[in-house]
């Protein structure tokens, strides 16, 4: 596993977040290197199926498994969960790969293939087992236990993604040219970490003043998927 990689120091930028009660957080993520591994398909249940083919693996789509995401806010600072979210099976696929939510959101597992799919968990922050469904069923699981919930199907072993269960809101997916954004924070002291599932969190300490638009910029050092695998 490598270590964690020091972003650039915060750093205020010249125009205000939307509220000037409040401070944001901005910048930049980038992967070290561009990735080509492909991810293995293959399965135990030999069902039919069109399967899509493997894609290469590339920045832009590691990117899209990037969160950034404040560690902890102040007490009573925090809003209600949103309520609802959406993972896919699409093309014998889960989608999104990686799907950030707030703790006590409700996730649907729609079924978009014209096969059938299973969706569960062994993981300790949420176990269960949706069971097989077809086309067109969808079934749902509420998040209830901050941590990663990695999810499979149990009929096509190259099916995963993971559910990144959060205590606050405030995160962000970086967008396809690595930028991201979380607007409204309290000032306060706070932690800043950006998470990949094949690395070690890195964190940034930072301190926003209100009205303050912050800049921290991460490099992500990703290894290859298969050299993750053997670590």
């Amino acid at each position: 596993m490598l270590g964690a990689v020091h972003p650039s120091r915060a750093t205020p930028v010249a125009s205000a977040p939307e509220s000037p009660a409040t401070a944001s957080v901005e910048g930049r993520v980038e992967v070290s290197r561009a990735l080509t591994s492909r991810r293995p398909r293959f399965r135990i249940y030999d069902e039919p199926g069109a399967s899509a083919p493997p894609a290469a693996v590339g920045e832009h789509d590691e990117r899209q498994n990037i969160v950034v995401y404040i560690e902890r806010v102040p007490s009573g600072a925090t809003p209600a969960p949103t309520g609802n979210a959406v993972l896919r099976q699409k093309a014998e696929r889960f989608t999104p790969r990686m799907l950030p939510v707030v703790r006590g959101t409700t996730v649907h597992f729609p079924n978009d293939d014209a096969l059938f799919h299973n969706v569960f968990s062994l993981s300790s922050a949420k176990e269960f087992d949706l069971g097989r469904y077809p086309r067109g069923v969808s079934r749902s699981v509420t998040f209830d236990k901050a941590g990663v919930v990695q999810v499979f199907c149990h009929t096509h072993s190259d099916m995963s993604a993971v559910v990144l269960v959060l205590d606050n809101p405030y995160f962000a997916v970086p967008d396809a040219d690595g930028r991201y954004t979380i607007p409204n924070l309290p000032p306060g002291d706070y932690i800043l970490v950006a998470w990949h599932e094949r690395i070690r969190p890195i964190t940034h300490r930072l301190h926003l003043a209100q009205g303050q638009r912050a800049q921290v910029d991460f490099t992500i050092p990703l290894p290859a998927a298969d050299a993750a695998r053997e670590r």
